[in-house]
């Protein structure tokens, strides 16, 4: 029901706002005008050495895991419109690596106890040497303290509707774990006891279900039953849409996420997490299936969709060289269909390990179809496939990027905006590959990224690329001191630009997510050039303003509360005084040369003053009137959502039911634009359904009526005062509530009784700023 704006009508800056006329391009270390690398305060140093092969993993809200030997740290990049600091705001939170010794049972504890004994001092010197050495069946020997690999899942898995974080330690424990309230972290369910428990019951049988035939005293038998517990990698999915029909025989949809996990005997095991997920026992074995691939490294999904035609698979590679295509049947979602066989990507044994597996969905620009780019590391290669479905069947195209790097690849990361590969070698060289399309098949340019020269000199461990490209982090130790390497080692974590604030703000114009939150990197790059220039760029808001007036988006509105809001914190000067000194006052014996200069300086010092009051008067008034302009862009966003929820109330109400939402007071404070015919129109309907009938809020200490006078707040007539949900705009009246993640507004929770229309409105995000309620 939102109403377009006349060009006339829309709001634009006051002109003696600063704005940048001629914006220059940030001065880029390697040159380029898209991708720029500038290195980004603060370094965030690491209190224990990375473990795992893959040690940074970046989540699609905004969060850096790093894995450490002692905890999982985790680093959330928050885009604070409140903050004049140009540094990246960080917020830190860690998991710590559980204390408790964990151990999988294969058998029964005497049986086992047995072939403990046995195999300790087996004659046979190779299966002595395989037993004593290994840390997850011999139970003398103490397992490994750290994290191995950690996994985020899609947005939207939680209450919160952020990520979930599946977590691997070395002991091969593997649980799932979600952010309470930004402060703590709290473990949902143990996967590795729950399969533990699961093979237990079925007598440690394979996919066939055929109980073994020997028992833990065979060597085979024994290394058979932790292998297919122990994992390697987990991965996420994309959430599906199924059908599940109620006892009632009423269908409905619900939202799902399986989680895949590698075993170190080819299996893949698949679980399926209901949304949203609040326990264990919203999750379930979904399905086992055998990759048959000796000596798997890694593990990555790959999901096709081209119009309805959807399907996915398990990409698993070896280390001894081959990549294969495992299919996944997902039975209930729409438009789904299933490979029939599984796909051989490389078939070589070469004895190269494959690692660092990534997918990447895209459009062929050549023939406008779907296709899928896989890229993984293979030694000091890149091996790449292409991936198109056409009537003729599926097309795929392997081959190799030589000649990157001297030393093998360590960590690959991808960039989903604009797609490009980067490639870091143990010895800290940083490489670019922009896949480039011909007919049939594609070649990859390479570029180097040119580091800071604080980073030349440190070796680096792994690299990770945010969720929309702007910043690449990598975690580094020291290099050699005056030809040595020194005893102790300082692990750090560092941030660098991969765009220019021109470009973040070109893709944040045209993006097609529509959603602040999500495009919070860019954001935050395009912050940090206003805060410098303490101006906005006047082709950004020159083209802002277009949209504005052709498309009349909330998106656009909000993008632009965003960008005033970031020059009114740059327009305040921070406090250079401290009030709390006293003045340097006191009477001094000088002679009369001193009193002249005395005067010279005291006639110059007030020509400065002068100029200082004008400037300063001028920033004030500056300053008001940008913050006169905030206001309103925050009542605009907030009358197009009682527009929002006045249409809610209309369509799922009857004539007399109280829906708690304060229907009367919104129409009345919406009465007043005479300009807005679709909100004459629908005010009408409303009070021809309501019949004359009003349903007033009363406040819950003394029962008198709460006006509706202004959307941030109520007071009735004995002065209780009530903060208004943002979302539904009724009158939070209980303890509890929720807040913005910028701390914007706040929510009310939902109440049992509520109908579910009312729940749904209050599921969304901030009104202002995009930010999930937490």
């Amino acid at each position: 029901m939102a109403a377009s704006i006349p060009p006339d009508k829309a709001q634009s800056l006051p002109n003696n706002i600063l704005i940048k006329e001629d914006p220059e391009a940030e001065e880029c270390v390697n040159g380029s005008t898209e991708d720029c690398t500038i290195k980004r305060d603060p370094v965030v140093p690491l209190l224990s050495p990375v473990s795992g092969l893959q040690p940074l993993v970046w989540s699609e809200d905004h969060r850096l895991a790093v894995c450490t030997s002692g905890s999982l740290s985790v680093m959330e990049l928050v885009c604070d419109v409140n903050n004049s600091n140009l540094d990246l705001t960080l917020h830190r939170t860690s998991i710590a690596v559980p204390t408790e010794a964990h151990r999988f049972q294969g058998g029964p504890a005497a049986e086992f106890a047995e072939a403990v004994e046995k195999f300790s001092t087996h004659p046979d010197p190779y299966i002595r040497q395989v037993f004593l050495a290994d840390t997850v069946m011999n139970p003398a020997l103490g397992g490994h303290k750290g994290i191995k690999h950690a996994a985020w899942s899609p947005l939207g898995c939680d209450l919160n509707g952020c990520c979930l974080l599946a977590c691997l330690t070395l002991d091969n424990r593997l649980t799932i774990h979600n952010s309470h309230k930004r402060l703590e972290w709290n473990t949902l369910v143990n996967l590795s006891k729950k399969y533990s428990n699961r093979l237990k019951e079925q007598g440690y049988a394979g996919k066939d279900n055929k109980p073994p035939l020997a028992n833990l005293l065979d060597f085979d038998e024994l290394q058979r039953r932790f292998r297919m517990q122990t994992p390697l990698r987990m991965e996420w999915s994309s959430i599906y849409t199924v059908k599940h029909f109620q006892p009632n025989n009423t269908c409905i949809d619900i939202e799902m996420v399986l989680l895949a996990v590698l075993m170190e005997n080819g299996d893949l095991v698949l679980w399926k997490f209901v949304l949203p997920f609040l326990n264990g026992d919203g999750v379930e074995f979904f399905d086992l299936m055998e990759s048959g691939v000796t000596s798997p490294s890694d593990l990555a999904w790959w999901e096709y969709e081209n119009g309805e035609r959807r399907m996915s698979g398990l990409i698993v590679g070896s280390e001894v060289g081959p990549v294969k295509i495992m299919p996944v049947s997902l039975p209930g979602v729409k438009g789904y269909f299933t490979l029939r066989h599984p796909i051989i990507l490389w078939k070589e044994c070469d004895e190269i390990a494959v690692g660092n597996l990534k997918c990447i969905s895209m459009v062929h620009p050549i023939q406008k179809t779907s296709c899928s780019l896989i890229v993984a590391s293979r030694g000091c290669y890149v091996f790449w496939c292409l991936l198109m479905i056409s009537p003729a069947g599926l097309n795929v195209h392997n081959s190799h990027v030589a000649g990157l790097h001297s030393l093998p690849v360590l960590s690959l990361a991808v960039s989903r905006h604009g797609i490009a590969v980067y490639t870091c070698s143990i010895d800290g060289w940083i490489k670019k590959l922009t896949p480039t399309f011909t007919e049939n098949s594609l070649i990859f340019k390479q570029e180097d990224v040119v580091r800071p020269e604080s980073i030349t000199a440190r070796r680096i461990h792994s690299i990770a690329v945010s969720y929309n490209g702007a910043y690449i982090a990598l975690v580094s130790t020291q290099g050699m001191v005056c030809g040595y390497h020194p005893i102790n080692r300082t692990y750090q974590v560092h941030f660098m630009t991969l765009k220019t604030p021109e470009m973040a703000s070109a893709l944040l114009l045209e993006s097609p997510i529509q959603n602040l939150y999500r495009m919070t990197d860019l954001l935050d790059l395009v912050r940090w050039q206003i805060l410098k220039d303490k101006c906005i760029p006047a082709s950004l808001m020159d083209e802002l303003e277009q949209k504005i007036r052709e498309t009349d988006s909330t998106y656009l509105w909000r993008f632009k509360l965003f960008l005033v809001r970031i020059l009114c914190q740059s327009l305040q000067s921070p406090l250079t005084e401290h009030r709390w000194k006293p003045s340097q006052e006191g009477s001094q014996v000088v002679d009369s040369q001193d009193q002249e200069d005395t005067k010279d300086m005291e006639g110059s010092s007030y020509e400065e003053e002068r100029s200082e009051v004008k400037q300063e008067a001028t920033y004030e008034e500056k300053l008001a009137q940008t913050q006169a302009l905030i206001g309103s862009i925050e009542k605009h966003l907030m009358r197009e959502n009682m527009k929002k929820v006045l249409g809610a109330v209309y369509l799922n109400t009857c004539i007399t039911q109280n829906t708690s939402i304060p229907t009367c007071g919104l129409m009345e404070y919406l009465s007043g634009d005479a300009n807005d015919r679709d909100l004459e129109v629908l005010i009408g309907h409303i009070k021809k359904k309501m019949a004359k009938q009003t349903f007033s809020e009363h406040c819950s200490l003394c029962r008198e009526v709460l006006p509706f006078s202004d959307h941030k707040q109520t007071v009735c007539e004995n002065g209780h005062l009530w903060l208004r949900c943002v979302l539904s705009h009724q009158a939070c009246q209980s303890l509890t509530f929720r807040r913005c993640l910028l701390q914007d507004s706040i929510a009310k929770l939902p109440e049992p009784e509520e109908p579910e229309w009312i729940k749904k409105l209050l599921q969304a995000p901030c009104t202002l700023c995009d930010s999930p309620m937490i």
